[in-house]
């Protein structure tokens, strides 16, 4: 699954660089967006994101892009790898400025795990 985030002036930090943190929401939210559209009735919650290195900086005006690939599929549990891109969509020039893995739970109303629905 492929998302894009224009990055404004909030999402800076005091240097002019883009804050991690907001860059790491986005990657939990795409991931979770995609286990949400493979798997419509569950109801998942983040428990893990692999390593955490930010590769590049991040400037205003940037268009990120973001792309999900499932990677496994367990009984209550699925993970995703997120890659993020920044460049010149036009010219195909991207650069990838960071990768994780990010591992989602179903849970039901208790927060209990739960099998995926297939």
């Amino acid at each position: 699954m492929e998302n894009h985030k224009l990055v404004h002036p909030e999402h800076l930090n005091h240097y002019g660089f883009l804050f991690g943190g907001n860059l790491l929401k986005w990657v939990d939210e795409y991931a979770w967006i995609a286990a949400s559209m493979e798997y419509p009735g569950c109801s998942f919650v983040t428990i893990g994101m692999d390593r955490v290195e930010f590769r590049k900086s991040v400037k205003e005006g940037t268009i990120l892009t973001f792309i999900a690939e499932k990677t496994r599929e367990g009984t209550t549990s699925v993970q995703y790898h997120v890659n993020v891109f920044r460049g010149n969509m036009r010219e195909k020039q991207n650069e990838i400025i960071f990768s994780t893995r990010v591992t989602l739970v179903n849970v039901d109303r208790e927060g209990r795990k739960t099998p995926l629905a297939k």
